[in-house]
């Protein structure tokens, strides 16, 4: 499979002869490159951020202190990552769509 690769790469136009058995391997082997690749981009793209209250605060448009006072009342939760407080960034999004309840 590697000199059908190879070939592939290189960009030559050519006749290739090869088995049902090769033919079988080189399908599977592109199924499976392209089933990695697609989950790469589904978890890249799930992926949680965890941006600061500073960032939340900015991309909310509010002041720290509202931040604050919406952990206490359940609205926006902060979470400890390593010490610090950090938003997730999914609930950020919820409450820019209207999905929160104040």
């Amino acid at each position: 499979m590697n000199n059908l690769l190879s070939i592939i790469e290189s960009g030559a136009n050519v006749n290739i002869t090869i088995s049902i058995n090769e033919l079988i391997e080189f399908g599977n082997y592109l199924i499976q490159k392209t089933k990695i690749e697609l989950e790469e981009i589904v978890i890249s793209e799930k992926g949680e951020t965890y941006p600061s209250p500073k960032q939340v605060s900015e991309i909310l448009n509010v002041d720290i202190s509202t931040l604050w006072r919406w952990n206490k009342r359940g609205y926006l939760c902060h979470v400890e990552i390593g010490g610090k407080r950090r938003y997730k960034m999914s609930d950020v999004k919820t409450i820019l769509t209207g999905g929160g309840n104040k």
